[in-house]
């Protein structure tokens, strides 16, 4: 599975460089943060919707437009699915309210 998060992750590296009008990833970074952003909330609402619905087929679709995007934004911040992989590492075993009570704490 890390697999096509790592070619994906190194992709969208690499669309940094473009020239916004070679690709829509490149053009995502050239409009900047507040772009990416909506992209991420714009995808997010159509995941619910779909789950909303019951289609399956369609909340994975929209679910693999959502990971995409965010994956754009964690590359704009000079982070990647490892860095969100190792997040989900450290809070494995442990309860989500205790989880939750560890992140409020001053």
């Amino acid at each position: 599975m890390n697999d096509i998060l790592d070619r994906l992750a190194a992709t969208l590296e690499a669309r940094k460089l473009g020239e916004p009008g070679s690709s829509y990833v490149a053009s995502l970074y050239a409009k900047g943060l507040d772009a990416m952003l909506k992209k991420v909330a714009e995808e997010a609402a159509e995941t619910i919707m779909a789950a909303k619905d019951g289609d399956a087929q369609k909340i994975v679709y929209e679910t693999a437009d959502l990971w995409f995007h965010t994956m754009i934004l964690l590359a704009s911040q000079g982070l990647g699915p490892q860095d969100v992989l190792n997040e989900l590492a450290r809070r494995e075993g442990v309860s989500g309210h205790t989880e939750k009570a560890a992140r409020e704490q001053p």
